[in-house]
Protein backbone atom coordinates (compact mmCIF):
# COMPACT_ATOMS: atom_id res chain seq x y z
CA UNK A 1 0.00 0.00 0.00
CA UNK A 2 1.38 3.22 -1.06
CA UNK A 3 -1.23 5.48 -0.06
CA UNK A 4 -2.87 5.88 3.42
CA UNK A 5 -6.02 6.97 1.75
CA UNK A 6 -8.11 5.76 -1.04
CA UNK A 7 -8.56 7.42 -4.20
CA UNK A 8 -10.28 11.10 -4.16
CA UNK A 9 -10.70 11.04 -0.20
CA UNK A 10 -9.89 14.01 1.78
CA UNK A 11 -8.74 13.17 4.99
CA UNK A 12 -10.48 15.74 7.25
CA UNK A 13 -13.73 15.38 8.85
CA UNK A 14 -15.61 17.98 10.53
CA UNK A 15 -18.88 18.00 12.62
CA UNK A 16 -20.93 18.66 9.89
CA UNK A 17 -19.72 15.84 8.56
CA UNK A 18 -22.02 12.76 9.73
CA UNK A 19 -23.35 10.40 7.16
CA UNK A 20 -23.44 6.89 6.18
CA UNK A 21 -23.84 5.97 2.49
CA UNK A 22 -24.64 2.57 1.35
CA UNK A 23 -22.81 1.44 -2.13
CA UNK A 24 -24.15 -0.18 -4.59
CA UNK A 25 -23.49 -4.09 -3.24
CA UNK A 26 -24.00 -7.86 -4.39
CA UNK A 27 -25.77 -10.64 -2.63
CA UNK A 28 -24.05 -11.58 1.03
CA UNK A 29 -21.46 -8.19 0.26
CA UNK A 30 -22.71 -4.69 1.78
CA UNK A 31 -20.37 -1.96 1.14
CA UNK A 32 -20.57 1.96 3.15
CA UNK A 33 -18.37 4.80 3.34
CA UNK A 34 -19.27 6.77 6.55
CA UNK A 35 -17.77 9.81 8.45
CA UNK A 36 -17.93 10.98 11.98
CA UNK A 37 -17.11 13.58 14.01
CA UNK A 38 -17.76 12.37 17.35
CA UNK A 39 -19.74 9.27 18.84
CA UNK A 40 -20.73 7.16 15.83
CA UNK A 41 -22.45 3.74 17.10
CA UNK A 42 -23.50 2.42 20.62
CA UNK A 43 -21.97 -0.87 21.74
CA UNK A 44 -24.01 -3.38 18.62
CA UNK A 45 -22.97 -6.66 17.26
CA UNK A 46 -23.35 -7.91 13.36
CA UNK A 47 -23.86 -11.38 12.27
CA UNK A 48 -21.23 -10.71 9.29
CA UNK A 49 -17.42 -9.61 9.21
CA UNK A 50 -16.78 -6.01 8.90
CA UNK A 51 -13.95 -5.08 7.61
CA UNK A 52 -12.62 -2.18 6.28
CA UNK A 53 -10.41 0.67 5.67
CA UNK A 54 -9.84 3.72 7.61
CA UNK A 55 -9.19 6.62 5.17
CA UNK A 56 -9.18 9.83 7.55
CA UNK A 57 -8.53 10.32 10.88
CA UNK A 58 -8.29 8.28 13.53
CA UNK A 59 -11.47 5.37 14.19
CA UNK A 60 -11.83 4.43 17.71
CA UNK A 61 -13.86 1.50 19.30
CA UNK A 62 -13.49 -0.79 21.83
CA UNK A 63 -13.83 -4.57 21.05
CA UNK A 64 -12.54 -7.49 23.08
CA UNK A 65 -11.87 -6.47 26.22
CA UNK A 66 -10.07 -3.01 25.06
CA UNK A 67 -9.75 -0.03 23.09
CA UNK A 68 -8.45 -0.05 19.14
CA UNK A 69 -7.71 2.94 17.25
CA UNK A 70 -7.17 2.65 13.35
CA UNK A 71 -5.40 5.27 11.30
CA UNK A 72 -5.43 5.97 8.17
CA UNK A 73 -4.66 3.56 5.81
CA UNK A 74 -5.07 0.88 8.90
CA UNK A 75 -7.65 -2.16 8.38
CA UNK A 76 -9.97 -3.56 10.58
CA UNK A 77 -11.40 -6.93 11.07
CA UNK A 78 -14.70 -7.23 13.16
CA UNK A 79 -15.34 -11.18 13.56
CA UNK A 80 -19.47 -11.88 13.45
CA UNK A 81 -21.64 -11.67 16.44
CA UNK A 82 -18.32 -9.53 18.67
CA UNK A 83 -19.71 -6.68 20.36
CA UNK A 84 -17.94 -3.11 19.35
CA UNK A 85 -18.89 0.27 19.53
CA UNK A 86 -17.16 3.43 17.19
CA UNK A 87 -16.14 7.17 17.93
CA UNK A 88 -14.25 9.51 16.70
CA UNK A 89 -10.20 9.08 18.61
CA UNK A 90 -9.71 12.92 17.58
CA UNK A 91 -11.35 16.28 17.44
CA UNK A 92 -11.02 15.95 13.52
CA UNK A 93 -13.32 13.10 13.28
CA UNK A 94 -12.68 10.12 10.99
CA UNK A 95 -13.75 8.42 7.84
CA UNK A 96 -14.12 5.02 6.54
CA UNK A 97 -15.59 2.49 4.36
CA UNK A 98 -16.60 -1.04 5.50
CA UNK A 99 -17.43 -4.12 3.80
CA UNK A 100 -20.21 -6.57 5.44
CA UNK A 101 -19.30 -10.17 4.25
CA UNK A 102 -21.64 -13.02 5.19
CA UNK A 103 -19.33 -16.00 6.93
CA UNK A 104 -21.08 -18.40 4.23
CA UNK A 105 -18.83 -16.32 1.82
CA UNK A 106 -15.77 -17.11 3.61
CA UNK A 107 -16.87 -20.60 4.18
CA UNK A 108 -17.86 -21.20 0.35
CA UNK A 109 -14.04 -19.29 -0.81
CA UNK A 110 -11.80 -21.77 1.78
CA UNK A 111 -14.29 -24.95 1.38
CA UNK A 112 -17.38 -25.84 3.81
CA UNK A 113 -15.30 -27.99 5.83
CA UNK A 114 -13.02 -25.53 7.10
CA UNK A 115 -14.41 -23.67 10.20
CA UNK A 116 -14.24 -19.83 10.10
CA UNK A 117 -11.08 -17.59 10.59
CA UNK A 118 -10.49 -15.53 13.57
CA UNK A 119 -8.49 -12.65 13.76
CA UNK A 120 -7.85 -11.72 16.82
CA UNK A 121 -6.03 -7.97 16.42
CA UNK A 122 -9.03 -6.10 15.19
CA UNK A 123 -6.57 -3.44 13.44
CA UNK A 124 -4.16 -4.61 10.73
CA UNK A 125 -1.32 -3.37 8.69
CA UNK A 126 -1.34 -6.63 6.62
CA UNK A 127 -0.87 -5.92 2.89
CA UNK A 128 -2.34 -8.54 1.53
CA UNK A 129 -5.58 -7.84 3.65
CA UNK A 130 -4.89 -4.13 2.53
CA UNK A 131 -4.97 -5.10 -0.98
CA UNK A 132 -7.70 -7.14 -0.87
CA UNK A 133 -9.99 -4.89 0.92
CA UNK A 134 -9.21 -1.63 -1.92
CA UNK A 135 -10.56 -4.44 -4.77
CA UNK A 136 -13.44 -4.31 -2.89
CA UNK A 137 -12.80 -0.36 -1.83
CA UNK A 138 -11.86 1.58 -4.52
CA UNK A 139 -14.66 2.35 -6.42
CA UNK A 140 -18.19 2.65 -4.37
CA UNK A 141 -20.28 4.22 -6.93
CA UNK A 142 -20.20 1.31 -9.51
CA UNK A 143 -22.01 -2.03 -8.86
CA UNK A 144 -18.96 -4.80 -8.94
CA UNK A 145 -19.52 -7.53 -11.36
CA UNK A 146 -20.40 -11.01 -10.26
CA UNK A 147 -17.13 -12.69 -11.42
CA UNK A 148 -15.07 -9.34 -9.99
CA UNK A 149 -17.26 -10.53 -6.31
CA UNK A 150 -15.70 -13.67 -6.19
CA UNK A 151 -12.49 -12.84 -6.85
CA UNK A 152 -12.62 -10.12 -4.15
CA UNK A 153 -14.21 -12.77 -2.03
CA UNK A 154 -11.30 -15.52 -2.29
CA UNK A 155 -8.89 -12.54 -1.91
CA UNK A 156 -10.12 -11.86 1.69
CA UNK A 157 -11.03 -15.12 2.78
CA UNK A 158 -7.35 -16.17 1.71
CA UNK A 159 -5.85 -12.90 3.75
CA UNK A 160 -7.90 -13.71 6.86
CA UNK A 161 -7.20 -17.03 6.71
CA UNK A 162 -3.13 -17.01 6.42
CA UNK A 163 -4.39 -14.48 9.77
CA UNK A 164 -5.49 -17.36 11.78
CA UNK A 165 -3.43 -19.82 10.89
CA UNK A 166 -5.01 -22.47 13.03
CA UNK A 167 -7.69 -22.48 10.95
CA UNK A 168 -6.67 -24.85 8.78
CA UNK A 169 -6.67 -27.44 11.19
CA UNK A 170 -10.98 -27.25 12.41
CA UNK A 171 -13.18 -28.74 10.19
CA UNK A 172 -17.14 -29.69 9.85
CA UNK A 173 -17.98 -32.82 8.84
CA UNK A 174 -19.45 -32.43 4.77
CA UNK A 175 -23.19 -33.59 5.94
CA UNK A 176 -22.89 -31.14 8.92
CA UNK A 177 -22.02 -27.92 6.58
CA UNK A 178 -24.63 -29.33 4.08
CA UNK A 179 -27.47 -29.57 6.68
CA UNK A 180 -26.14 -25.33 7.80
CA UNK A 181 -27.01 -24.66 3.77
CA UNK A 182 -30.32 -25.90 4.07
CA UNK A 183 -30.93 -24.16 6.65
CA UNK A 184 -29.52 -20.94 5.80
CA UNK A 185 -31.43 -21.24 2.27
CA UNK A 186 -34.86 -21.59 4.33
CA UNK A 187 -34.61 -18.70 6.70
CA UNK A 188 -33.63 -16.48 3.46
CA UNK A 189 -36.90 -17.74 1.74
CA UNK A 190 -38.79 -17.11 5.00
CA UNK A 191 -37.96 -13.72 5.75
CA UNK A 192 -41.61 -12.25 6.28
CA UNK A 193 -42.55 -15.14 8.79
CA UNK A 194 -42.06 -16.87 12.03
CA UNK A 195 -39.88 -19.61 11.03
CA UNK A 196 -40.35 -22.19 13.77
CA UNK A 197 -37.69 -25.18 15.24
CA UNK A 198 -39.26 -27.97 13.46
CA UNK A 199 -39.05 -26.84 10.37
CA UNK A 200 -35.75 -26.32 10.21
CA UNK A 201 -35.22 -30.13 11.83
CA UNK A 202 -37.76 -31.32 9.00
CA UNK A 203 -35.60 -29.45 6.51
CA UNK A 204 -32.34 -30.43 7.73
CA UNK A 205 -32.39 -33.28 9.35
CA UNK A 206 -30.41 -32.50 11.91
CA UNK A 207 -32.03 -32.09 15.71
CA UNK A 208 -32.13 -28.31 16.68
CA UNK A 209 -29.28 -28.19 19.47
CA UNK A 210 -27.04 -29.90 16.93
CA UNK A 211 -28.46 -27.67 14.11
CA UNK A 212 -28.13 -24.85 16.14
CA UNK A 213 -24.19 -25.64 17.14
CA UNK A 214 -23.19 -26.33 14.24
CA UNK A 215 -24.51 -22.82 12.40
CA UNK A 216 -22.67 -20.84 14.82
CA UNK A 217 -19.60 -22.80 14.36
CA UNK A 218 -20.03 -22.50 10.51
CA UNK A 219 -21.84 -18.83 9.82
CA UNK A 220 -20.82 -17.24 13.38
CA UNK A 221 -24.05 -16.71 14.88
CA UNK A 222 -27.58 -18.27 15.74
CA UNK A 223 -30.61 -19.57 13.03
CA UNK A 224 -32.55 -16.72 14.74
CA UNK A 225 -29.86 -14.08 14.69
CA UNK A 226 -29.47 -14.50 11.48
CA UNK A 227 -32.92 -14.24 10.59
CA UNK A 228 -33.54 -11.18 12.41
CA UNK A 229 -30.28 -9.64 10.66
CA UNK A 230 -31.75 -10.45 7.16
CA UNK A 231 -35.17 -8.81 7.96
CA UNK A 232 -32.88 -5.91 8.99
CA UNK A 233 -31.17 -5.73 5.87
CA UNK A 234 -34.17 -5.40 3.93
CA UNK A 235 -35.79 -2.82 6.63
CA UNK A 236 -32.42 -0.97 5.79
CA UNK A 237 -32.90 -0.67 2.14
CA UNK A 238 -36.52 -0.01 2.53
CA UNK A 239 -35.41 3.57 4.98
CA UNK A 240 -32.97 4.04 2.54
CA UNK A 241 -35.27 3.95 -0.76
CA UNK A 242 -38.16 6.31 1.70
CA UNK A 243 -40.05 4.04 3.45
CA UNK A 244 -41.69 5.49 7.12
CA UNK A 245 -40.37 3.43 9.61
CA UNK A 246 -43.61 1.28 10.35
CA UNK A 247 -43.53 0.38 6.64
CA UNK A 248 -39.92 -0.67 6.63
CA UNK A 249 -40.57 -2.79 9.59
CA UNK A 250 -44.00 -4.23 8.32
CA UNK A 251 -42.53 -5.35 5.10
CA UNK A 252 -39.19 -6.69 6.53
CA UNK A 253 -41.10 -9.18 8.60
CA UNK A 254 -40.69 -7.47 12.21
CA UNK A 255 -44.29 -7.09 14.10
CA UNK A 256 -44.33 -3.42 14.55
CA UNK A 257 -42.12 -1.00 14.44
CA UNK A 258 -40.59 -1.00 18.33
CA UNK A 259 -39.77 -4.76 17.33
CA UNK A 260 -37.55 -3.51 14.63
CA UNK A 261 -36.35 -0.25 16.44
CA UNK A 262 -34.96 -2.64 19.34
CA UNK A 263 -33.49 -4.93 16.95
CA UNK A 264 -31.76 -2.03 15.00
CA UNK A 265 -29.81 -0.43 17.62
CA UNK A 266 -28.89 -3.78 19.25
CA UNK A 267 -27.26 -4.67 15.07
CA UNK A 268 -26.31 -1.06 13.69
CA UNK A 269 -25.47 0.70 16.98
CA UNK A 270 -27.86 3.57 16.31
CA UNK A 271 -31.80 3.78 15.85
CA UNK A 272 -33.46 3.52 12.92
CA UNK A 273 -34.46 7.43 12.71
CA UNK A 274 -30.94 8.47 13.20
CA UNK A 275 -29.68 6.12 10.16
CA UNK A 276 -32.14 7.38 7.91
CA UNK A 277 -30.93 11.27 9.11
CA UNK A 278 -27.30 10.21 8.27
CA UNK A 279 -29.18 8.98 4.69
CA UNK A 280 -30.81 12.19 4.16
CA UNK A 281 -27.83 14.79 5.50
CA UNK A 282 -25.77 12.80 2.70
CA UNK A 283 -27.66 13.00 0.02
CA UNK A 284 -28.56 16.49 0.61
CA UNK A 285 -24.44 17.47 0.67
Amino acid sequence: MHDSTLPGLERSCGPSHDWVKLAPSRPGLMRIEASFAGHAYDPHRHDTYAIGVTVGGVQSFDYRGSRADSLAGHAIILHPDEVHDGRAGTEAGFRYRMLYLEPRLIQEALDYSRSLPFVKTAVSTDRRLLRALHMALDDLDRQPEELETDGTVLAIAEALAALDPSVSGRSHPAACAHAVTKARQFLDDNLDRTVGSGELEAVTGLDRYLLARHFRAILGTSPYRYLVMRRLDRARLLIRDGRSLAEAAMEAGFADQSHMTRHFGRAFGLPPGRWRTLQSRLSAR
